[in-house]
């Protein structure tokens, strides 16, 4: 058999993998994102037809829910370091089965973060000047040109990485690691570099004394550690009941371990920040007063939820931290939903928002997002969860139950 004819296999057999074989639950999750997808594109129509003027975001607040999610999703995507690492730099057995879902949560993720940026520009049209060594980007100076130069390197190597490995285990044979061992070693910094490149998008501006901060970028980098491995310990645990994949409880309680450490590394520097701005005490600190409390004697419509992602941060910190809670099922996933909501806000909220308001002639802008950007935000999670979704089902179909039921010896 050729190569294109090896090719030409993978692709219509995973195809019908993605599509067949599923359980009613499974079809009416993808109608639902269906659903939401359809939607979205009536959203984004509008949107594009009238222009930014249908979403809420103004003049004072130019970034608004789109690049805040953007931001999150930039985090959980170079998250899959913390399972590539001990993977594969460390060869742990148990880890080094379940890493491939983090390259796969990788892919996805970013997808949805080169989406996001797409639908925040009044002009998508333009789309191709933001292409690397296609568009005008700029460089060297231009930070956003460098973001998207990573953002497509990091999806491109996690993409090849993953769809080799289920090439080989489609084909039953042992995957070439001269082949992969660079690339994986290659995606580790790019995986930092990620997320450091787009920190440096926000504290790279003078004039925003909120984001000015030379630790933004490791703040980025700790909470991307928690946020990214809470969705994957929860499916874990999901493909573990409804499929043949197995991962041991060592590798759920050690990657729990490992986000434990990064959410008290990401308090800590959080605290750094907040006590600087306070003990100073300079102009500056209004964009944290109107984080937590509000401005000339009215209420931030942000303050609780400001509140309520601190208080899940240090809860889940403990839950993480002991060793009792850690390895309980329950409280970990508690944890896990507790870490994601906080990182969701922290990043979505109380990155964005404060850092506009006030303005730089002294008004405040309450900005709420719109039904339209809701709408289309749902829809590009849509597009995200799908991806994963069908991406997951085809490893798990290929590398944990056709080779049981064939009885090929699959080595991934």
């Amino acid at each position: 058999m050729t190569l294109i004819s090896k090719v030409g296999s993978f692709v219509t057999g995973t195809a019908r993998m993605a599509f067949l074989g599923g359980n009613r639950y499974y079809y009416l999750w993808l109608a639902v994102l269906g659903l939401c997808i359809v939607q979205a594109g009536f959203a984004f129509a509008h949107q594009f037809q009238y222009g930014l003027i249908s979403t809420s975001m103004r003049d004072s607040v130019s970034w608004g829910f789109y690049i805040g999610n953007f931001t999150f999703l930039v985090g959980v995507a170079a998250a899959a370091v913390l399972l590539v690492v001990p993977a594969y730099v460390y060869d742990w057995k148990p880890i080094k089965e379940v890493a491939l879902f983090g390259e796969l949560l990788a892919v996805a993720s970013i997808v949805m973060c080169l989406l996001f940026v797409l639908v925040d520009m009044g002009r998508p049209d333009r789309f191709w000047h933001i292409i690397p060594f296609i568009g005008r980007m700029n460089l060297p100076s231009a930070i956003m040109a460098w973001d998207a130069i990573v953002l497509n390197i990091y999806l491109g190597v996690n993409l090849l990485v993953a769809s080799y490995l289920v090439y080989c285990g489609y084909h039953g044979i042992h995957y070439n690691k001269k082949f992969v061992w660079p690339l994986v070693i290659f995606s580790i910094p790019m995986a930092i570099s990620i997320h450091t490149v787009t920190a440096f998008l926000y504290n790279g501006m003078a004039s925003r004394p909120y984001w000015n901060s030379a630790i933004l970028a490791p703040r980025f980098i700790a909470s991307a550690f928690c946020s990214g491995p809470a969705l994957l310990l929860i499916l874990f645990q999901i493909l573990r009941k409804v499929s043949a994949f197995e991962i041991k409880d060592e590798a759920i309680h050690k990657v729990a371990e490992l986000m434990a450490y990064a959410m008290g590394f990401n308090l800590f520097l959080f605290g750094a920040e907040v006590f600087k701005e306070y003990y100073s005490n300079t102009h500056h600190l209004v964009h944290y007063q109107y984080l937590f409390a509000g401005l000339h004697g009215k209420a931030s419509p942000i303050a609780l939820y400001a509140w309520m992602s601190l208080a899940f941060a240090v809860i889940s910190f403990f839950l993480f931290l002991i060793p009792r809670t850690r390895r309980n099922f329950v409280t970990m996933n508690i944890g896990c939903v507790l870490i994601y909501a906080s990182v969701y806000i922290e990043k979505g909220i109380a990155l964005i928002i404060p850092g506009f308001t006030p303005d730089q002639l002294g008004q405040v802008y309450e900005y709420v997002p719109s039904a339209t950007e809701l709408r289309v935000a749902a829809g590009v999670f849509g597009i995200g969860f799908l991806l994963f979704t069908l991406m997951v089902k085809v490893s798990v179909s290929i590398l944990f139950e056709r080779p049981q039921a064939e009885g090929q010896a699959v080595h991934v």
